[in-house]
């Protein structure tokens, strides 16, 4: 999963170096490379989240209260 992140960033860089200015560069970078990813990793991300939220909640009450 991470490669292709880094793919796609990889690319959106090459793109936002293209642009004619460095507004609409970064512009391009942040629309076209780091907020979708971010949504990507995030919305994938959502299990692996729920798993580790149920381990500790497990984990939690196999402790003895102090």
């Amino acid at each position: 999963m991470y490669i292709v992140v880094i793919g796609w960033l990889y690319v959106t860089a090459l793109m936002a170096l293209t642009e004619s200015s460095v507004v609409a560069g970064t512009l391009s970078f942040l629309f076209y490379g780091l907020l979708p990813m971010a949504l990507l990793l995030w919305l994938f991300g959502g299990p692996g989240r729920r798993r580790r939220a149920a381990g500790r909640s497990r984990a939690g009450a196999a402790e003895p209260d102090r």
